[in-house]
């Protein structure tokens, strides 16, 4: 279907991790040449993390798209997406060490991607997550990825599956600057209109500092991602 349906694919991929690591899933999406979606696929995980699970919704993308139809892939994952671009040839260099000389986390998955990138013409987009009006192709692949890990049963157009839920009203953000990130702590959602500022952390996560914090902590929403309400002032 995909070979012949366009001379280059518009694509999006998402993963989710209900708690990082927690139960998780995958998704993708293909559009046609309005930017509507017209084949998609999700699928359960298990217990994973959230890079993982976007780390595999790029691969299952690979693995479906033909190897000669140039493809552009949209993701909200800027650890996933630098990964297979920007850090992955010294990474190839160091004998799969990171700067440090520590061994590269997830490294059987980035070197399945290297493989399928291989030959393959590819243009990476990075679009902020969970935003107003934000990329519909990737809003698509992010509420399939979560309702995949939510439910933990696989899902798209070949299974005849309906359209994954829209996101909780309150889980939608202003624009934000291309810096913006998506949470890793999975607190979207959990805000009411009068925390707006402050909430509770719905799930454990990691702030900006580097410094973990704990499901039920105060936490606030920083130029790239939740953390510590300190750590928002820093930005």
């Amino acid at each position: 279907m995909i070979g012949g349906m366009a001379e280059r694919v518009i694509a999006a991929c998402d993963g989710a991790s209900k708690g990082n690591p927690g139960p998780a899933g995958w998704a993708w999406v293909i559009a046609d040449g309005d930017e509507k979606v017209v084949q998609w696929e999700a699928g359960a995980l298990g217990t994973a993390t959230n890079n993982v699970a976007e780390l595999t919704a790029l691969e299952r993308l690979l693995r479906t798209v033909p190897v000669d139809v140039p493809l552009e892939v949209r993701m909200d994952s800027q650890y996933a997406m630098k990964a297979v671009t920007t850090w992955l040839p010294g990474w190839k260099r160091k004998g799969w060490k990171t700067a440090s000389g520590k061994p590269v986390a997830n490294q059987e998955l980035v070197a399945r991607i290297d493989e399928l990138l291989q030959g393959r013409k590819v243009e990476f987009t990075y679009v902020p997550a969970h935003q107003v009006d934000g990329d519909p192709l990737n809003d698509f692949a992010d509420r399939a990825a979560s309702q995949a890990a939510v439910v933990q049963q696989d899902a798209g157009s070949a299974l005849g599956s309906p359209e994954p839920p829209p996101s909780a009203p309150s889980s939608a953000k202003p624009a934000r600057p291309k810096t913006a990130r998506r949470s890793s702590g999975g607190a979207s959602g959990s805000a009411s209109s009068s925390s707006s500022r402050t909430l509770k952390a719905k799930f454990p996560g990691r702030c900006r500092c580097g410094r973990s914090y704990a499901a039920g902590e105060q936490i606030a929403k920083n130029p790239d991602g939740w953390g510590h309400p300190e750590c928002r002032e820093s930005a």
